[in-house]
This record gives structure tokens, C-alpha cells and sequence, in this order.
């Protein structure tokens, strides 16, 4: 039974081979310039002849780096951002991701190489059934204004490109006019104030210590979000207008 299934890096600029290389449990595959029989051969001359090797293991797998110099970059496409670093010389960094881009710096170009997992299974009750509920960490409600607020701040990075910049008060406005016609600049300013509050990034105007300021309050507020899957693809949802087209 195959573990993982590795995509090589296209072979232009435009063009992928589409071939794939499965890997059971315990395989390992090679990568680099001038990789071993039945590895992966990279053909740039950015990349090392020996780069790194793969191995599969159950539902997640490793990652050496066997570069001297380069760090490897590995993404979670469907992360919004997430990632993991693996710098040069280390040796079996496990990969949790069900799907995975390594990112190979060479010479100026940045090549990848796609890891597809097996789905991961999660447990249906993690707390069990006896004593009382644990408290959530972050509590919020997606049925909020304020939550459609936190999306809409999400939405570009949630849409697949990690490093979009996040939207202006005003376009935040317009993304959501349909869903809620009375929407202005001030009340999503309020709302920003709120979350930043309410997320415990700044003390409530009730404290006796007021903090100090806190600088680029969208990012931080989209960072945690997106960090703890506070607001997920799922959730932008929250953003159409209602099927009726009437306002909420």
C-alpha cells in the first residue's frame, strides 16, 4: 500500500511531465542534480547533487536536507501561510501536512516539489464524556458582525496566496456590502477595535492600564486567525449575500 506520492518539479518554465513516484511506508526517495538510481533527478544547476531524500512513513514523512548551504522550505498550500523551515544538514524533519510543497532555492529560481499524504484521521469526541467541557481557547461567533469582519481581513490569504496584502478598511466594505447593506467605515474600525479586544491582542478600555499601542492591528488579528484556524476557507461563507438578496 503507497504512503505518500511525490510530484516532481516541472521540467520548464510552463510545463509539467506529470509523473509521479509512490512510496510505502519505510521507501525513500533521493532528490538532486545528479540523484542515485531510482531517485528524483532535478536538472538545474542550482540544485545539489545530493539535495535531500524523502521517506515515507504512515501518514506523514521526513525530509533531510543534505544541501551545505541552502535552507528548504516546506508549505502548506492550504495553510494560509503555513510552514516549516529545514535548514542545510538537517537530517529527518517530519512533515505533518496532508498536502506539501518543498521549495528548493536554486540560483535564483525557486523549484517545487509536491508531496501529496495520506488524509489524516481525527478523533469525534477529543474531551470524552465525563466532567466538564473544556473552555475554548478563543471564543467567537460566526454568526457575528465581527466575524464576518475577521473573514473578509482573511479572505486573500485563505484564497490560496499567503503573502497578499491584507484589504483596506474601505475594501473591506465593499467585500461586505452585500451581506450587510448599513456597513461603513467606522463600524468596521469598530469591529477591528473589538476583535483586537476580544482575542486578548490589546486590554479593554476597563483596565486600569491602558498597554501600549498595538501596531498593525489587521495583521495581527489575520496572523492569530489563520495560526489557530480561527477562520477557515469554509467560513468566508459569511461573506455572500443571502440567497434572498436581501440584507442581513
Amino acid at each position: 500500500m503507497y504512503s505518500i506520492i511525490v510530484v516532481p518539479p516541472p521540467t520548464t518554465e510552463d510545463e509539467r511531465n506529470g509523473a509521479q513516484i509512490r512510496l510505502a511506508p519505510g521507501e525513500r526517495l533521493a532528490f538532486g542534480r545528479s540523484a542515485p538510481d531510482n531517485g528524483l533527478v532535478i536538472r538545474h544547476d542550482g540544485v545539489s547533487r545530493r539535495a535531500g531524500e524523502i521517506v515515507a512513513h504512515g501518514a506523514f514523512w521526513i525530509l533531510s536536507n543534505l544541501s551545505a548551504r541552502q535552507t528548504y522550505v516546506v508549505e502548506n498550500p492550504e495553510g494560509a501561510g503555513e510552514h516549516i523551515k529545514v535548514g542545510p544538514g538537517r537530517l529527518d524533519a517530519p512533515v505533518p501536512f496532508e498536502f506539501s510543497r518543498i521549495v528548493l532555492p536554486a540560483a535564483g529560481d525557486l523549484l517545487p516539489i509536491e508531496v501529496w499524504a495520506p488524509r489524516h484521521d481525527y478523533l469525534t469526541d477529543a474531551d470524552g464524556t465525563d466532567g466538564e467541557p473544556t473552555a475554548p481557547a478563543f471564543s467567537v461567533d460566526r454568526a457575528k458582525r465581527y466575524f464576518a469582519v475577521l473573514a473578509a481581513l482573511c479572505e486573500p490569504r485563505l484564497r490560496g496566496d499567503p503573502h497578499a496584502p491584507l484589504p483596506t478598511v474601505d475594501q473591506v466594505v465593499e467585500r461586505l456590502r452585500p451581506a450587510w447593506a448599513a456597513v461603513s467605515r467606522t463600524s468596521v474600525q469598530w469591529n477591528i477595535d473589538y476583535l483586537a479586544v476580544k482575542l486578548r491582542l490589546k486590554p479593554g478600555p476597563d483596565t486600569a492600564e491602558t498597554g501600549p499601542r498595538l501596531n498593525g492591528k489587521k495583521e495581527s488579528l489575520v496572523s492569530l486567525a489563520l495560526r489557530f484556524d480561527l477562520v477557515r476557507e469554509d467560513d468566508l461563507a459569511v461573506l455572500a449575500a443571502p440567497p434572498d438578496g436581501a440584507a442581513r
